[in-house]
């Protein structure tokens, strides 16, 4: 038998029961709502402690808060939790690594750095400009030598990198090759932004996997468990008194059911747009609840 998923949009009476079951709410946040739709995120704040999870690994937890703040969502940074993040602690707290190669080769933007940053792991690559050309015969020949490599690095993070060229890969290559940890932030094939899809982080560390062979990365973003065991490591929470608030079946409402959570709510503004993408024999990604739009909330 299919699992079946309740519609809340215009039920005033099954929203207020659905909202009244749980006391937390990690929450998908990406920016790319209508600023009236985020307002309605006060609906699901009040009373309730919210956390807003993203795996956009471009910006900090400090960037966000500010982002929140300009649509006048209160918001501190310790309620923010990103996949660049995740991956700062997974390092720093939790990968057991040779005290020689503690350095992590980043394909990525500033959002990682920050986070590395934060938690002060040494990092190379990333923003650095010097990668930001194309590559010549002297870099094949100090790559291969390894005369260019760093000998502390010991991790490969990967995560959506808008300035990817063939230098980086290939010192990202050089690295896992040699034996570091791969590491993605997570694996989203795809990116919405202005009303369509772009290439999303896991497009960065495509590439890589099928050159190790299919070997592939611990991402640590939705939906992966190691982000959820996170998150619930730093806010104590019930995971059956908490809901995943998300507008996406492969990341947000997938991290919440394998997580155990005690609910997940689709938001039909993201990448899923309707309830026939979950309807069905054999679907296994199937929401407690859905609205059309957050604001929907306010019944």
């Amino acid at each position: 038998m299919a699992m079946t998923s309740k519609c809340l949009s215009g039920d005033k009476a099954g929203i207020q029961e659905f909202i009244d079951r749980f006391n937390v709410k990690p929450f998908r946040f990406s920016g790319n709502c209508s600023p009236a739709s985020e307002r309605h995120v006060h609906v699901i704040q009040s009373g309730k402690q919210v956390v807003f999870v993203t795996n956009n690994s471009t910006k900090s937890r400090a960037d966000y808060k500010k982002k929140l703040e300009l649509m006048g969502i209160p918001a501190s940074v310790d309620e923010v939790f990103g996949s660049a993040y995740s991956a700062a602690i997974y390092i720093s707290r939790i990968l057991s690594l040779p005290p020689s190669q503690r350095t992590v080769f980043v394909l990525g933007e500033s959002g990682i750095e920050t986070e590395l940053d934060s938690e002060s792991v040494p990092h190379i690559g990333g923003t650095d400009p010097s990668y930001n050309h194309l590559i010549t015969p002297a870099d094949y020949t100090a790559i291969a030598s390894g005369a260019a490599l760093d000998p502390s690095v010991g991790v490969v993070l990967v995560g959506l990198d808008f300035h990817v060229n063939y230098l980086k890969l290939s010192y990202a290559l050089a690295y896992l090759k040699r034996g570091a940890v791969f590491l993605a932030t997570n694996m989203d094939s795809t990116l919405p932004s202005a009303g369509s899809l772009f290439p999303g982080a896991g497009s960065i560390s495509a590439p890589l996997i099928a050159m190790m062979g299919g070997q592939q990365p611990t991402a640590l973003g939705k939906p992966s468990q190691a982000m959820m065991d996170a998150i619930e490591g730093k806010f104590r929470f019930d995971r059956k008194k908490a809901c995943m608030v998300g507008d996406r079946l492969d990341t947000d409402v997938k991290f919440g059911i394998e997580g155990g959570l005690g609910g997940t709510l689709c938001v039909l503004t993201g990448v899923t747009r309707s309830a026939a993408e979950w309807e069905g024999e054999g679907k296994e990604i199937v929401p407690t609840a859905w609205v059309r739009e957050l604001g929907d909330l306010r019944g």
